[in-house]
């Protein structure tokens, strides 16, 4: 005879109910019964408990005097340091800050802001510091030195070609100007502190050299640096040019360098001067750092960010920070465009060139720059407007 089925449930070995896990626990069940413990107080009870406090008269603030000038006038564009509360203009400090900082802000006085010194490095430290490649060899040597004379076109044959008679009638063809490669000083020592001043500069400001664009996680991928994303289009760097671009990279990497010397001017700040003739459509340097998307920058108190694309999706537009990264571009100041003096000082140009596909931003001398003038571009060549009315 077959046993008969067991219709009682053996009991659980812990002496407890089991549930499914996806069963509520019942009101009232033993398990649910103990209230769940609070963290954090709500913030009605903080207010009911919380001392009251008394806040400061800011009216005290309303008879605050510039420290340079000694004016109240133009409130907004006083700075307060955050250690003497004393007060100053932004137009008045020298280097001119151009908008407020971001955090904490402290004035010359507070900080013992000293011109820095610019003490001679040896050429060993501006080889390792620029990442500068050793020619190797006598034949190497000649070679690095005759590439800039093979590389410029023959001046001889333009003007032979001027000299020729036309029998022709005259036909005037609007032709577009080449870019010149610089021309390196020719002493050896005189470059050396042209590289020396600039990594003063650098070291000065905490920045590491790089000579090209840098793409750091975090920021900007290189795939989003596209020339066709351009709202508008932009305009394409001949093949001429781009061999002149890549003709100018070699010889900074062999150590010779635009004619171009930092300085450092209380009104300015850094600032750059050429330390030779430099002839128009010379090719100056190529502004670079890292790049990231503007909608990440819009609150940088960085004053030396450049426009890189400007996306048909707003969301897609880049922008060069040399903040931690960058060259010489990085001291290269702008003119005040609001007056007909700081116009006239600008010989240099801003352009952005589609170079092999990718955005890039070149710096152009805009007609001859004499031996000691100091290099101004605008910067507001693009539709992002830079406060500039208070540069010198």
């Amino acid at each position: 005879m077959a046993p008969s089925e067991m219709t009682t449930t053996q009991p659980h070995p812990l002496n407890v109910s089991v549930r499914k896990r996806t069963e509520a626990p019942r009101r009232g069940c033993p398990l649910s019964c103990s209230p769940r413990k609070k963290k954090f107080r709500s913030l009605k009870e903080i207010l009911l408990t919380a001392k009251h406090c008394v806040l400061d008269d800011f009216g005290c603030y309303d008879d605050v005097i510039c420290g340079k000038c000694g004016s109240g006038d133009q409130a907004e564009d006083v700075l307060l340091c955050d250690q003497c509360d004393k007060g100053f203009h932004m137009f008045c400090l020298r280097p001119i800050v151009v908008r407020v900082p971001i955090g904490p802000w402290f004035c010359p006085n507070c900080t013992d802001q000293r011109p820095p010194k610019c003490s001679p490095l040896m050429q060993t430290k501006i080889v390792d510091f620029f990442r500068i490649q050793k020619c190797e060899g006598e034949e190497e040597v000649e070679k690095c030195a005759s590439t800039a004379q093979d590389y410029l076109p023959s001046l001889a044959w333009f003007s032979d070609r001027r000299r020729r008679r036309r029998s022709g009638p005259l036909v005037i063809y609007k032709k577009r100007r080449r870019l010149l490669p610089f021309a390196p000083s020719e002493d050896r020592a005189r470059r050396l502190e042209q590289m020396g001043s600039l990594a003063t500069a650098l070291t000065k400001l905490h920045i590491e050299f790089s000579n090209d664009l840098s793409f750091m996680p975090g920021m900007a991928p290189r795939s989003a640096n596209q020339a066709s994303f351009e709202k508008g289009g932009m305009q394409a760097l001949c093949k001429e040019d781009i061999e002149t671009l890549e003709h100018c990279q070699a010889m900074c990497t062999r150590g010779e360098w635009p004619p171009l010397i930092v300085v450092f001017d209380s009104h300015e700040g850094f600032t750059v001067e050429a330390d030779s003739q430099i002839k128009h459509m010379t090719l100056i340097a190529e502004y670079t750092g890292d790049v990231d998307y503007i909608k990440n920058r819009e609150d940088d108190d960085c004053d030396s960010m450049m426009t890189l694309l400007l996306a048909k999706n707003p969301s897609g537009s880049l922008v060069i920070c040399p903040d931690k990264r960058g060259n010489i571009a990085r001291f290269i100041n702008g003119i005040n465009n609001h007056t007909m003096q700081g116009r006239k000082k600008q010989n240099l140009k801003c352009v952005r060139y589609n170079v092999n596909g990718e955005c890039r931003v070149l710096l152009v001398a805009s007609r001859d720059i004499a031996k000691g003038e100091r290099l101004y571009y605008d910067y507001n060549g693009y539709e992002y407007q830079y406060p500039t009315h208070h540069f010198v």
